[in-house]
């Protein structure tokens, strides 16, 4: 029998990962026929935020260290000095205890959740994911040989633990939570979080653990409060996955870092198998230049004004044009309602040069995923699509 020149599942998984993609190839097009300045694409989460000046100020410093030796392989698990000054902005943000050789520097929170999940997930085992969500996650769970099972939250995007409890089986070994979320914006509400935490308590044992994974890479992006709580804060068996592409805006040096609280248990074992999943996935380090830079601004933050700018004037107007939206309260994205079948009106919003993504690709039919990380005058262009395409879904 004649073979693929691919993996029978790869190719299974580039085909159910299209919506993104095809967006992206829709939008290579328009720009071909009308010009980029005619075409609004707001499908992406790219940041696109300035870095602060602390984090240039440390780059420059780290490019004028003029060793070889700083260039070389380091412990898997990052440089010592970039996991202490991670550990002190993690106990600071948290308000929880964290040390360095709980801290493991990866390739992005991408990288720290796939070293994650391969680290606790034996063939078999359930991962329970809350829908909406980032599609990458089925992809990173499948590849450490367990089984997504997806949730469903409330009409706010909220976690129903009604539910969560129904989906938990012998099978289950971890939850994920992504608060503020992506795609929706929504923050899950502390007393939600904290009834979360006592649900898992009852059902994790020492001989069969049950953990908790927080996808924590928009924590700081936030619109209406100066701080949000954190799954991590209520669950002494939870796992934190994050990175500096969103708050420092350097999604493409691929920084992140898995920490592990002091309080969870067999914290060592973790982190040995953490280290040694680092190394053998191919990641083998983050980047050196990058770690020595994290090491002298690991607690800045970019200037956030810009989106938050984006976010009243796209949310405004998608109201006044008769949306259903639940304005976010961080992250970068909105997730308005659709008149019609989501991936419908995705087209009616192509058919106005305005990109966007259907909520299904997320797990949510009857949504579309716009990103407004993007400069004002793509949010500015895109309005008049939005309001012509509810005008052709109402008739």
């Amino acid at each position: 029998m004649a073979r693929a020149a691919i993996a029978q599942k790869v190719a299974q998984d580039i085909e159910s990962a299209s919506w993104i993609r095809e967006m992206f190839e829709k939008g290579i097009r328009l720009k071909q026929e009308h010009g980029a300045d005619n075409v609004f694409d707001l499908s992406l989460g790219n940041p696109n935020a300035v870095p602060p000046i602390a984090f240039f100020d440390a780059l420059e410093t780290v490019a004028r260290e003029r060793s070889s030796q700083k260039h070389r392989y380091m412990p898997n698990a990052g440089y010592p000095e970039t996991r202490s000054a991670i550990a002190r902005f993690l106990s600071r943000e948290y308000e929880l205890d964290f040390s360095s050789d709980g801290v493991i520097v990866t390739c992005g929170a991408a990288g720290a959740m796939n070293v994650t999940l391969r680290s606790i997930c034996d063939p078999g085992d359930e991962v329970i994911v809350l829908s909406p969500f980032f599609p990458e996650y089925r992809f990173y769970i499948e590849q450490a040989n367990a089984t997504p099972v997806f949730v469903d939250t409330d009409e706010q995007f909220q976690p129903d633990c009604a539910k969560i409890e129904a989906a938990i089986t012998s099978e289950t070994r971890a939850i994920i939570v992504n608060s503020p979320n992506n795609p929706t914006g929504a923050i899950y509400a502390e007393a939600t979080l904290r009834a979360l935490g006592e649900l898992l308590s009852r059902f994790d044992r020492d001989d069969r653990p049950l953990y908790l994974i927080c996808d924590d890479p928009y924590k700081r992006i936030l619109f209406d409060a100066p701080h949000c709580a954190s799954a991590v804060q209520f669950y002494d068996r939870s796992i934190l996955c994050s990175s500096y592409s969103k708050d420092l805006s350097i999604a493409g040096e691929r920084l992140g870092y898995i920490g592990l609280p002091s309080a969870i248990p067999q914290r060592a074992l973790l982190a040995g198998a953490m280290t040694m999943l680092n190394r053998t996935l191919g990641f083998v380090n983050a980047p050196a230049v990058t770690q020595r830079t994290i090491e002298r601004c690991a607690d800045a933050m970019c200037d956030i004004s810009a989106y938050r700018a984006n976010r009243d004037r796209l949310c405004t107007a998608l109201r006044e044009f008769g949306y259903d939206l639940m304005v976010p309260g961080g992250a970068m994205f909105a997730f308005p309602k659709t008149p019609t079948d989501d991936v419908a009106f995705t087209e009616l919003l192509v058919q106005e040069r305005v990109l966007v993504v259907p909520g299904r690709g997320f797990g949510r039919a009857g949504h579309v995923r716009v990103s407004f990380a993007v400069e004002p005058a793509v949010i500015e262009g895109s309005l008049p699509g939005f309001q012509a395409a509810m005008k052709k879904a109402r008739g």
